[in-house]
């Protein structure tokens, strides 16, 4: 049997239509990569529809529910069986199956092999369940869209939302598709993959006090290209319930995605129910979904409420209630770290590390242009242990590219390579700049003292490095003419540091922080010139001597933390 012509009701835009229906017809026929398509554990499907409220106690013929990416039906077939047992349960079960079923479902599916293929499931199941061929052909017809979801027009107020949405970097979207996307959809910022705009789209179609439950990233809860779309869930909506599933088999194929499910409810409510990393067995992701729809909150280890999650386009902020309570006074109360005199960056990028770095000594250009090399491998220590590796500078201080003429060793070296290094994105996007590297490389960083910290790491990896090396790309860097280095990294130690990372980024696999810029920025310090005296003179001989318990001290009196508020902070140091 085949499938029915893709969905031509398409929304308006200013776009050449034609142009655009080429390129849906292009995505509709990629490959599994290419339109991010992952397949959901049926224990995970069951769970997810269990905290949206979509279970057959409930009239759910009566009910309409969206599923904007079926797939291979792992969502979709498990909602035909509750609507069929909700359905049969019911005093409406007589009459007119088609009428009583006909608008209870609405699925989107746009890639033509596998709507074809899961139709094929919808239609057995609807016999296995004793629905007439003639008629399961009809509700199949009715349910069933092929088509851009992102795109199509489609019935509005629907009192769920459900599923696993498309997982697509932007460089895969042909690019009048993402024009198109984007001309729809405001929170297709910077680099927000294909789920965000499903999810916008998503709510939008939801009824009043409907429920969106998702398994997707959970990039866009922290970083910066889901601050629009966190902005409207925090203007309109409530998040009702967020689950952790980062290190958990979610799906039928291990991914590199950091899933997580959300459920968000057209209502207000400033409450959050809060799970980490369940289980995936049937009795305890059952026994969790009930326990995080009860009416109050049952006293189980596993599951906590939260409020002041959401705040506006800032990362929302999972912790517990201590720790948030923390973070939020020492924010209203101290500058940032740039506010407070400090520079906060990362090491260079190369684009082609295997030419730009090598051993210092075995370099062969000018001494002038080869620079020692600082990488992570330098301070596992948790002191600077130079291995001797030195980064090749192509830059003038002035910021300019090397004239090669004037340094005709450098010439030889990197003409040597050149075929290796010319082919880089950089390299032709410019042709006449073919030997920079990435990032501009800053010499008189390197005679700076800086504080260096590697990406990933469980707890904050701070390294005083005194100014002779220069910072490769997995590091970052402080530096700073205001504050003194060395109690800087006291204070920072001090699980201060750790306290606003762990707040504000996503966990990586084993529960491991990024500590990247743009988290680093979120750290609160006093000005140095407000510091009193007293706790200026205790931090600077703490440092000296590297003395734990008088550091805990002096920056228990630099932030004015109570007995309870530093039990905090050091239980949060020791965690991963």
């Amino acid at each position: 049997m085949t499938s029915p012509p893709i969905h031509s009701e398409l929304l308006t835009f200013s776009l050449f239509q034609g142009d655009v229906m080429s390129a849906v017809e292009i995505m509709a026929s990629a490959g599994i990569e290419e339109r991010g398509a992952v397949f959901t554990r049926r224990n995970v499907v069951e769970f997810i529809l269990d905290l949206a409220g979509y279970t057959i106690e409930k009239p759910l013929h009566r009910m309409s529910i969206l599923e904007p990416s079926f797939g291979s039906g792992d969502f979709l077939l498990l909602i035909v069986e509750r609507l069929l047992q909700s359905w049969r349960r019911s005093s409406d079960k007589n009459g007119d199956v088609f009428e009583k079923l006909v608008k209870c479902i609405c699925a989107v599916e746009l890639h033509s092999a596998t709507f074809s293929d899961t139709r094929r499931k919808l239609l057995n199941l609807l016999c296995e369940h004793n629905i007439p061929m003639d008629i399961a052909v009809r509700l199949a017809q009715a349910w069933l869209i092929q088509s851009d979801f992102l795109l199509s027009a489609l019935p509005q107020d629907f009192d769920f939302v459900v599923g696993n949405p498309p997982y697509v970097r932007q460089e895969r979207i042909p690019a009048v598709l993402l024009a198109a996307y984007r001309e729809r959809y405001s929170t297709l910022y910077d680099r927000a993959d294909l789920y965000i705009p499903f999810i916008e789209r998503s709510l939008r179609l939801l009824a009043p006090k409907g429920h969106l439950a998702f398994i997707c990233s959970d990039r866009w809860t922290k970083n910066r290209y889901g601050g629009p779309l966190r902005k409207i869930v925090s203007k309109h909506f409530h998040l009702k319930v967020y689950v952790d599933m980062v290190d958990t088999p979610a799906f039928h194929s291990e991914v590199s995605a950091y899933p997580s499910i959300i459920v968000i409810a057209r209502q207000s409510a400033e409450v959050t129910r809060i799970a980490h990393r369940p289980e995936i067995d049937q009795t305890g992701l059952k026994d969790l979904a009930k326990a995080l729809a009860a009416p109050e909150i049952p006293s189980r280890a596993d599951v906590r409420e939260l409020k002041g999650v959401m705040n506006g386009a800032e990362p929302w902020i999972f912790d517990t209630p201590d720790q948030l309570d923390i973070v939020r006074r020492l924010e209203k109360t101290f500058p940032t770290l740039e506010e407070a005199g400090c520079k906060v960056g990362i090491g260079v990028a190369t684009g082609a590390d295997e030419v730009f770095i090598g051993p210092f000594d075995g370099l062969d250009v000018e001494p002038s242009r080869k620079l020692r090399l600082a990488t992570t491998r330098d301070i596992v220590s948790g002191e600077v242990r130079w291995r001797g590796l030195g980064l090749i500078n192509p830059f003038e201080a002035d910021g300019s590219l090397v004239d090669l003429d004037r340094y005709p060793r450098l010439r030889r070296y990197l003409e040597a390579q050149k075929d290796r290094i010319a082919n880089r994105h950089c390299a032709r996007k410019s042709p006449a700049n073919w030997y920079r590297t990435i990032d501009r490389i800053h010499e008189n960083l390197t005679a700076k003292p800086k504080l260096l910290i590697p990406d990933i790491k469980g707890e904050a990896h701070i390294v005083y490095e005194s100014g002779e090396l220069y910072p490769q790309h997995n590091l970052y860097y402080i530096t700073s003419d205001q504050w003194d280095l060395r109690v800087l990294q006291t204070v920072l130690q001090a699980g201060i540091a750790r306290l606003f990372v762990s707040a504000y980024t996503t966990r990586m696999r084993g529960g491991y922080l990024r500590f990247q810029a743009q988290y680093l920025r979120r750290i609160r310090i006093p000005h140095w010139r407000d510091v009193p005296d007293n706790i200026k003179q205790e931090l600077l001989e703490a440092s000296a001597e590297g003395d734990l318990e008088s550091s805990n001290h002096a920056v228990l009196q630099l932030y004015g933390l109570s007995k309870a508020e530093q039990l905090v902070l050091s239980r949060n140091g020791n965690k991963k």
